[in-house]
C-alpha cells in the first residue's frame, strides 16, 4: 500500500470513528448498552427516561473519571470509572426526582441505577492511555447522544408494535407484535433495527471510502 493510499485509509478512518451517533454507534457497532434497551426501554415513555439518564450521567461521570485518572494516586481505572458514576448518579437521581413521579422512575427497576456499571460508561477504562477532560467531554457527548438515538427509536417501536399506539395515540387498531413488551421481543425488535442500520452504515461508509479515494485522484 503506497503512503497516498495510507492517507486516503487514515482519513476514512477518522471520519467514521468520530461519528459516534450513526456510523460508530456504541450499540449499533459495538453491542454495548443493550441489557436497558432490551428489558426497560419497553416503551417510549421509559427509552425518554432513561434516555435523560444516560444524558445526565454518562458525559460528567466520563469526565471526572478522565480528572481522577490523571492524578497520580489514582491507579485503577476500572474502579474509578464505576465510582464517578456512581457519585454522579446520585445528583442524577434526585434530579429524575424532580422531574418524574416516583412510579415512572419504578417502571424502569433496577436498570437505571444499574446504568453506573453499563458497559456503555464502564468501556473506556480498558484503553491505557489517559483521556483528556476536555477529550471525555466531546467524545462522552457524542456517545451519550448516539445510545439516546437508539434508545428512542428501540421504544417507540417497541411501544408501536405490542400495543398499536405511541403515547396513548392510536396508530393500529391491533398490536402487530404484543410480544415486543417483553424481553425476548425486545431482543427481536433491537436485532431486527441494528441488522437494518448496520446495513445502510454499510453503504454510507462505501461512498465515503469513494468520494475520499475520488478527492485524492
Amino acid at each position: 500500500m503506497t503512503t497516498e493510499e495510507l492517507l486516503r485509509a487514515a482519513e476514512w478512518n477518522r471520519r467514521v470513528k468520530s461519528d459516534r451517533v450513526f456510523l460508530n454507534n456504541p450499540v449499533v457497532m459495538q453491542g454495548l448498552g443493550l441489557a436497558p434497551l432490551i428489558v426497560a426501554a419497553s416503551t417510549l415513555q421509559n427509552a425518554w427516561i432513561l434516555s435523560v439518564a444516560v444524558l445526565l450521567l454518562l458525559t460528567p461521570s466520563r469526565m471526572l473519571a478522565a480528572f481522577l485518572t490523571r492524578l497520580p494516586f489514582f491507579r485503577f481505572r476500572g474502579l474509578t470509572y464505576a465510582a464517578s458514576a456512581a457519585v454522579v448518579y446520585i445528583a442524577v437521581f434526585f434530579v429524575l426526582r424532580r422531574i418524574y413521579l416516583p412510579a415512572q422512575l419504578g417502571l424502569l427497576g433496577l436498570y437505571l441505577p444499574l446504568l453506573c456499571a453499563d458497559p456503555i460508561v464502564l468501556k473506556r477504562y480498558e484503553r491505557p492511555q489517559r483521556e483528556r477532560v476536555k477529550t471525555a467531554m466531546k467524545k462522552g457527548l457524542l456517545t451519550a447522544l448516539g445510545y439516546v438515538l437508539v434508545l428512542l427509536v428501540t421504544g417507540a417501536l417497541r411501544e408501536l408494535l405490542s400495543t398499536g399506539s405511541i403515547l396513548n395515540k392510536e396508530v393500529f387498531q391491533t398490536p402487530l407484535f404484543p410480544l415486543a413488551a417483553q424481553p425476548i421481543g425486545g431482543f427481536f425488535v433491537l436485532a431486527l433495527l441494528v441488522a437494518v442500520w448496520r446495513g445502510f452504515v454499510g453503504l454510507i461508509k462505501q461512498q465515503l471510502s469513494m468520494e475520499v479515494s475520488a478527492a485524492h485522484e
